[in-house]
């Protein structure tokens, strides 16, 4: 009986292509999250004459 056991535990592990699938995909969105950030910051950083005051649109 407890050999069954055993084995029905080792079957709930995922394969190695499922866990590598998954730490890419959430790589991949921490990468897009990050460029997303990154873009942000230059946006404002662009926007911003160095002054502190709000940028002035004509």
């Amino acid at each position: 009986m407890l050999p069954l056991l055993l084995l029905g535990a080792c079957k709930d592990e995922p394969d190695f292509d499922t866990r590598y699938d998954k730490a890419a995909a959430e790589i991949e969105a921490r990468a897009k999250a990050m460029d997303a950030d990154v873009a942000e910051a230059d946006k404002a950083a662009k926007d911003d004459d160095g002054t502190g005051a709000a940028p002035q649109t004509r």
